[in-house]
């Protein structure tokens, strides 16, 4: 049996999730996205995951970097949220704030925000599973 991509996605994204902005720095440049592939593997080690396109940016460079930062997005930061997703529309970018901290830039005002490590980089299909240390 075998789905449709579409439909595959369509179905997806009836699963209701949180919302968060993945961010590391590269070459003296923050690279931020937004990600809804975010889930908790472990308390002990304490471990994350997300989920990147292999053809995304953060995708591309995140072999290449030591750590990133996980910002849970608070509900009125939608604005951020379509930023960091490429849907933004309008002329001007939301207004956002990057502070240094510990395993990459915290987006200032997040509701969470959690510095880590790369512990792994997997193969996923068309996607990267990148699993952090905490």
């Amino acid at each position: 049996m075998s789905i449709e991509a579409r439909a595959f996605r369509q179905a997806l994204g009836r699963f209701p999730s949180g919302v968060t902005v993945v961010a590391t720095e590269h070459g003296g440049e923050i690279r931020a996205m937004t990600v809804s592939a975010f889930s908790s593997v472990s308390l002990d080690p304490p471990l994350v995951l997300f989920c990147a396109g292999k053809s995304t940016r953060m995708g591309q460079l995140i072999k290449s970097v030591s750590g990133f930062s996980v910002n849970v997005l608070r509900r009125n930061q939608e604005p951020l949220s379509n930023y960091f997703a490429g849907a933004w529309k309008e002329s001007r970018p939301p207004a956002f704030t990057f502070v240094p901290s510990d395993g990459g830039p915290r987006l200032d005002g997040s509701l969470v925000s959690l510095g880590c490590t790369v512990n792994d980089v997997v193969e996923g299909g068309d996607h990267w599973i990148v699993v952090g240390r905490v």
